[in-house]
C-alpha cells in the first residue's frame, strides 16, 4: 500500500509540473506528458480503490 501511495504522489507531481508548463508557457509537449500522467494516475487510483476496499472488508 505504501508503494502505491508513493506512485500516486510521483505521478501527481509529474502531472502538476507538466500541466503548469502547458498552461503557463503553452508547451505542447508538456501537455502530452500531462495527459499521459493523468491516464496513468487514473489507473493507479483504481488500483488504490480496489486495495482499499479489500482492506476495509478485513
Amino acid at each position: 500500500m505504501k508503494e502505491l501511495l508513493e506512485k500516486i504522489n510521483t505521478e501527481f507531481e509529474a502531472f502538476k509540473t507538466d500541466s503548469n508548463l502547458q498552461f503557463e508557457k503553452g508547451n505542447k509537449a508538456a501537455g502530452t506528458r500531462a495527459r499521459k500522467a493523468a491516464l496513468e494516475l487514473s489507473k493507479i487510483l483504481k488500483d488504490f480503490r480496489k486495495i482499499s476496499v479489500e482492506e476495509a472488508k478485513k
